[in-house]
C-alpha cells in the first residue's frame, strides 16, 4: 500500500468518525482542506440486505479500490469460488470513504467479511463487539509467525484479524555507495552514530529524511522506542496506559535530538518522496522508511537497493522488533453466512490466495510464509525474511494508536521536536495531557 502524498491526503485517510468525536472531525476537516473529510455518509453498496442472503454466496467489503488491488481481490476470490463453489459478492468502496464510514458501516448492515488493519484499529472494534471471534479460523491456519499471530489478536486473547500483506520499515541504502566507501552495516547505536559521522566526512548527508506529511518522522519515534523501550511498553504507550511524561519516552526523545544533527535539513519542508530521491540520487547515505521507498527508483536500480534492519541500542532488549504494517480481512459481529464467512477468511488466510497475490501483484509481500514467492525480487525476499524473524511487529503509530490523537497531537508535537528538540520534558506534558482528554472522551 502506498503511503499519502499530502498531510490532506493523510488525514482523509486516518480519521473514520468511528473513533473521532464529531468535533475532532470538524477540526481536522478544516485543517485538511474544504471537501477532505465532509460528505461521507455510509457505505454505498456495502451490506445491503440482499448481500449474502443466499445460502451459496458469501459478501466482502473491500477498500481496495486501486485498479491492480482490486483485479486481485477479484482473483482472489474467483480462486475461492472455483475451490468452494461459494460465490462472493464484492463490494468495493473507495479506499478513503471506506475508513472515514467503517463505524457507521460496521454497526449498520455490513458485509460477512471485510477489508481492515492489524493494530489498534483492529483491537479498538473488536473491544467494541464491531468484529466477530475468528479464533477457529486460525486453528486451521498455517503460515503465519507468533508475530503474526500477535497482531491478529485483540486484548480479550482472541483471533479477530487475518494477515495478506505487509511492507516492513527498515535502513535503506544503496549497495554501490557503500561498496564505494567501504561502509558496513550497523550492529549498535554507537556503529551507526559513527558510521554516519564518516558518511558526513565523506561529503553524503547520513540520513535522508523528510516530515512535510506528517506521519514519516513517526518512524523514527517508533524504532527509538521500540529498541529503547520494547515491545511492550510500545503498544501500551500508544493505547494510551502509559504516560509520556515518563523518563522512558524522554529518553527516546533525547537520543533522538542526539541523531537530528546527523538527518537531511528542513525536513518540514520535504516530501517522503524527495527524501528518497536524495538516496537515489546518491547525495544521502540511508534512509529509515517503508519498503515503499523503492517506488523512487527505477527497475534498473532497485538491485542496487539494500537495507538493514535499525540497529540495537538495549542489548536487553535486541533488535528483533520492528514497524511491519499488515492489511488484511475481519468477519462482521453477526454475519448474515457466518459458515461462509469463515470458509472465506480460511482461504483468504491459506496458501492458494497468498499465490494469487503473488502472481498477480508481484510487488507484494504476502504474509502467509507457505507461498510460492519465486517471482520475489532479492529485496521483497530479504524484507520477508525480516518480518518472518522478528519477535514482535508493530503496527506503526498511527495505525497502533486512536487516529485522533496521532493526527491533532503526535504530528504537530513531532514537528515541533524537529523545529527545537531542546524543551523534551514541556513537549512530553503537553501530549501527556491532551492524551488524557482524548482518551477519556
Amino acid at each position: 500500500m502506498s503511503r499519502p502524498r499530502s498531510q490532506a491526503e493523510y488525514l482523509a485517510r486516518l480519521v473514520p468518525s468511528s473513533v473521532a468525536g464529531i468535533n475532532r472531525r470538524s477540526l481536522l476537516a478544516g485543517a485538511a482542506g474544504t471537501g477532505a473529510l465532509l460528505g461521507t455518509g455510509l457505505l454505498a453498496g456495502c451490506g445491503d440486505d440482499s448481500s449474502g442472503s443466499d445460502s451459496k454466496d458469501v459478501s466482502l467489503g473491500s477498500n481496495q479500490s486501486d485498479p491492480k488491488p482490486k483485479d486481485v481481490v477479484a482473483k482472489v476470490t474467483d480462486g475461492f469460488k472455483t475451490s468452494s463453489g461459494v460465490q462472493v459478492a464484492v463490494n468495493t468502496v473507495d479506499h478513503n470513504t471506506f475508513q472515514e464510514n467503517i463505524n457507521n458501516y460496521l454497526q449498520g448492515k455490513p458485509d460477512d467479511v471485510f477489508t481492515w488493519f492489524a493494530g489498534y484499529r483492529m483491537r479498538f472494534f473488536a473491544q467494541k463487539g464491531l468484529a466477530g471471534d475468528i479464533s477457529d479460523v486460525w486453528g486451521k491456519l498455517s503460515g503465519y509467525s507468533d508475530a503474526f499471530k500477535k497482531a491478529s489478536t485483540g486484548d480479550d486473547g482472541k483471533q479477530y484479524f487475518v494477515p495478506a500483506s505487509y511492507y516492513p520499515w527498515a535502513v535503506f541504502y544503496r549497495k554501490s555507495v557503500w561498496q564505494q566507501y567501504g561502509y558496513q552495516q550497523p550492529k549498535t547505536l554507537d556503529e551507526f552514530t559513527t558510521l554516519a559521522g564518516q558518511m558526513k566526512k565523506d561529503g553524503l548527508t547520513p540520513i535522508a529524511f523528510a516530515d512535510k506529511d506528517g506521519w514519516p518522522a513517526m518512524g523514527t519515534f517508533d524504532i527509538l522506542n521500540l529498541r529503547i523501550n520494547g515491545y511492550q511498553f510500545h503498544i501500551d504507550l500508544m493505547a494510551g496506559k502509559e504516560a509520556w511524561t515518563s523518563d522512558k519516552v524522554k529518553k527516546v526523545f533525547d537520543t533522538w535530538a542526539g541523531l537530528l544533527p546527523l538527518h537531511q535539513p528542513d525536513s518540514l519542508g520535504r516530501t517522503w518522496q524527495e527524501a528518497a530521491q536524495s538516496l537515489q540520487q546518491k547525495k544521502s547515505g540511508m534512509y529509515l522508511l517503508g519498503l515503499f521507498v523503492g517506488q523512487q527508483f527505477s527497475n534498473e536500480e532497485q538491485s542496487d537497493l539494500d537495507f538493514f534492519t535499525f540497529p540495537e541500542i538495549d542489548p536487553a532488549i535486541g533488535a528483533k522488533a520492528l514497524d511491519a504494517p499488515i492489511d488484511g480481512y475481519m468477519m462482521a459481529r453477526k454475519p448474515k453466512n457466518e459458515d461462509n464467512a469463515r470458509k472465506l477468511l480460511e482461504y483468504l488466510g491459506g496458501k492458494a490466495a497468498a499465490d494469487i497475490t503473488v502472481k498477480n501483484d508481484p510487488a507484494t509481500l504476502v504474509a502467509n510464509s507457505g507461498a510460492d514467492v519465486s517471482g520475489y525480487t532479492a529485496l521483497q525476499k530479504k524484507a520477508a525474511e525480516l518480518v518472518g524473524s522478528a519477535t514482535e511487529i508493530a503496527q506503526f503509530l498511527d495505525r497502533d494508536t486512536r487516529p485522533d490523537f496521532a493526527s491533532t497531537v503526535i504530528i504537530p508535537a513531532l514537528q515541533q521536536f524537529i523545529k527545537d528538540p531542546k524543551d523534551i520534558g514541556g513537549l512530553t506534558s503537553s501530549i501527556e495531557n491532551q492524551k488524557k482528554s482524548i482518551f477519556t472522551d
